[in-house]
């Protein structure tokens, strides 16, 4: 899902800036409402976590261009339902920074930008979840179907975001469109494979629900209240 640099430039950058710093700011919010329910110690290693699997999904992990962009297996989902939804936002900041900053600089101009696409569909799945799924259900309980619609989202969103920056950027001219829609198609590919891991993820934390290792992990998941 990065946006390559030239794509968005000059004083339409500001709008990048502008949406990074809303991101930011509700990241914020969602980090106080956070902390009412774990301590400063879990939130920092929540979040290194988080960051460091931003890391290997970018870098490590497959990727490649297809159209206006790239295609990763991100798997935000997994990181909001491990995590929590501040922890993962600002890992997904934090990873894709060091990911910029020590193994691909020519990414950094667009930081802002691509940082808008990671946290915006995060943010639209932490209030999914509050609707989707009941209070008296943890997360380590979640069926296909739950996880699917979460992960649609969050794809579909980083998706809409790519297709609404190709455009602001470079117009709406027919090799934008053709773009942008090879890379919709390549990359809601995605949503095959992330509910299968989201699954797995979650079968293994379920395990060890008893022992001393769920204090890595948000309370939510294991905990329905």
């Amino acid at each position: 899902m990065h946006i390559e640099p030239g794509v968005v430039d000059g004083a339409k950058m500001a709008f990048a800036y502008a949406t990074a710093a809303g991101a930011a700011g509700y990241t914020a919010k969602l980090a106080l409402q956070d902390l009412k329910t774990h301590n400063v110690g879990s939130f920092a290693v929540r979040t290194v976590l988080a960051a460091a699997g931003t890391f290997i999904f970018f870098e490590v992990l497959p990727h490649f261009p297809v159209g206006i962009s790239e295609v990763h297996f991100i798997l935000g989902t997994t990181l909001f339902l491990l995590m929590g939804a501040a922890p993962a936002a600002l890992g997904l900041a934090v990873g894709l920074l060091i990911q910029g900053a020590f193994f691909a600089p020519s990414d950094l101009p667009m930081y802002f930008v691509n940082v808008t696409t990671l946290l915006v569909p995060l943010f639209a799945i932490s209030a999914l979840a509050h609707r989707l799924i009941p209070k008296g259900k943890a997360y380590v309980d979640l069926a296909y179907s739950d996880v699917f619609k979460l992960s649609v989202m969050y794809q579909g969103g980083v998706v809409a975001w790519v297709a609404f920056w190709a455009f602001y950027g470079q117009g709406m001219g027919a090799d934008t469109w053709q773009s942008v829609w090879t890379f919709g198609v390549a990359y809601m590919l995605v949503v095959i494979i992330e509910p299968i891991a989201d699954l797995a993820v979650l079968a293994g934390a379920k395990a060890v629900r008893d022992h001393k290792l769920s204090g890595l992990f948000t309370r939510r998941l294991y905990s329905a209240t």
